[in-house]
């Protein structure tokens, strides 16, 4: 039987779990660009005429909201349970205080300049709008970089270089491939030429020669350096099947570059991923309001009335643009209907990614020429992540875990049960075996746990998708959560088809105010009509 995209993608969920299946839904041509134009957004000059809304949640999908309707005329107000904006859109500096439900709070003691994206950690070039708004307000970017063929992948207690693994692997392939042409087996389902250019190109894209053989010349690394006068390199030999699958947790890592929200050129803001949302909330700060939880979410005609804070307090509008994620919009008192709150509770669970950082100096830089990108490994925290700013300096801040699911579908929840400290005793552990003697110098750490992490409880949900032949219809609790509320309206990221993503956080809030701003406009020419 044919190898579906479907079963493909079952045999990856069952391997590496939720991120791993997610990441290959990309990789299969499943992930959505923005389109092209969408960073011109733009609602009509004037167009609010002074009409109200109140905007619930200073994340992305806020945060644009508010800027957006201002600039058409709208009278807004923006209600953040937080002390802070960003939302997911999280990075820790020195001093500041990490609180986690349940947990001990802690406090970041890294050096003046130092940081730890917290939430997401890269851009791709592909999202159109988040890096408009970026551009518009002056945030300036560089490279982050995702890949690095030095970093090493840590499976069944052996560090290889991701150089080794990958170049090895491609060259097994290419000679399973080339053994299959020159035995004919492939004579009558391919035409003759085709199956002649692709052996000729197996030379020079794996080295794969003449008899078929894969023939290492040290792509994947050499056992003995090259160097001046009579010095010659010697290329590794190369590994067999059994180093190169060592176990499922490895599929992920394969694919991870070609996905097409991890290829090439991936960009990070300089000094922080929160620099883009504190350029937009420069802009609409005085509409902004912290430290105020919504109680309750209602009715009021045609209008709304959020209550909040001590003593019964209340904010009304016109419209209300509700971005709070959906376990934590689950528990407040509302006037959805039935078929809303059902739809609230039917959703697919959050994604409860946990990750954590130390200061240290750049040993990775200085003793194994290791300049950004990833290291993967199958213990508990997944990966490790060497910064792409400050290259060259004193000190960074590495990530000793970014446990997502990766690797394995279990190990977020079962990171994030950890206490602090074994989170941190592992993610040493994964560091001082990629870089043995080296542990001692990561200073203290700190950790999120985003399912514990409050006004948030997780990444966001994984859709499922599930017709990978082409439909993508998310079903009926989709479209009851995108659908409006009378007078409420509902953005985020979950309410996107670039799910996790800042992208989806904008262009989610895009689509609800266009629909917003279609909703005025009819309620205006009703009320003239009147």
């Amino acid at each position: 039987m044919a190898l579906t995209r479907r079963a493909l993608l079952e045999q990856v969920g069952r391997a590496g779990g939720l991120g791993a299946a997610y990441m290959a839904m990309e990789t299969l041509g499943l992930a959505f660009p923005t389109p092209v134009g969408a960073e011109n957004f733009k609602l009509p000059p004037s167009s609010g005429r002074g009409r109200s809304v109140v905007i619930l949640g200073a994340g992305i999908a806020g945060l644009i909201s508010a800027y957006e309707l201002q600039q058409a005329g709208y009278k807004v107000t923006v209600l953040e349970a937080r002390d802070r904006i960003g939302g997911r859109s999280w990075t820790i500096r020195g001093g500041d205080r990490i609180v986690q439900s349940g947990r001990p709070d802690q406090l970041a003691t890294f050096a003046p300049g130092q940081y730890f994206n917290a939430g997401p950690a890269r851009v791709p070039s592909t999202h159109r709008v988040i890096l408009g708004y970026a551009r518009k307000f002056g945030v300036r970017l560089e490279p982050f970089i995702n890949v690095n063929r030095n970093a090493g992948w840590d499976f069944g207690g052996k560090v290889v270089p991701e150089r080794r693994m990958v170049e090895d692997m491609r060259g097994h392939l290419a000679e399973l491939l080339a053994k299959a042409i020159d035995r004919k087996a492939l004579d009558g389902v391919v035409p003759k030429d085709e199956l002649d250019a692709v052996r000729r190109f197996l030379a020079p894209y794996a080295n794969v020669g003449r008899d078929g053989v894969y023939h290492p010349t040290g792509r994947s690394g050499y056992s003995v350096d090259g160097g001046g006068y009579d010095h010659p390199p010697v290329p590794l030999p190369a590994l067999g099947a059994k180093d190169l699958a060592p176990s499922d947790a490895v599929v992920l890592p394969y694919l991870f570059e070609h996905i097409w929200d991890m290829q090439s050129t991936m960009l990070q803001p300089v000094g922080g991923m929160d620099r883009i949302a504190h350029a937009i909330y420069d802009k609409v700060k005085p509409a902004v309001r912290l430290r105020i939880p919504v109680s309750a979410i209602r009715r009021a005609g045609d209008r709304v009335r959020i209550e909040h804070g001590p003593g019964s307090q209340a904010t009304e509008a016109d419209y209300c643009l509700c971005t709070i994620p959906l376990p934590v919009l689950a528990r407040i008192p509302s006037d959805f209907s039935p078929a809303k709150k059902a739809a609230i509770a039917a959703a697919p669970a959050y994604i409860h990614s946990v990750k954590l950082a130390f200061e240290a100096p750049r040993f990775w830089e200085t003793d194994d020429n290791i300049f950004g990108g990833l290291a993967w490994t199958d213990r508990a925290n997944e990966n490790v992540m060497y910064p792409s700013g400050g290259i060259g300096t004193e000190k960074g801040v590495i990530v000793g875990a970014y446990c997502a699911g990766w690797t394995r579908q279990e190990n977020p929840d079962a990171f994030a049960a950890l206490s602090h400290a074994e989170r941190f005793r592992i993610s040493r552990e994964s560091i001082e075996a990629l870089h043995p003697g080296r542990s001692r110098l990561l200073g203290k750490g700190v950790t999120v746990a985003w399912g514990i992490t409050p006004y948030s409880e997780g990444v966001g949900p994984m859709w499922g998708d599930a017709d990978f032949g082409g439909n993508l219809d998310r079903g009926s609790v989709y479209r009851e959560l995108i659908r409006p509320e009378g007078p409420i309206l509902f953005a985020g990221e979950h309410l996107s088809y670039q799910q996790t993503w800042q992208e989806g956080a904008a262009t989610s809030a895009h689509e609800a105010l266009k629909l917003l701003q279609s909703m005025a406009k009819e309620r205006a020419l009703a009320g003239a009509a009147a």
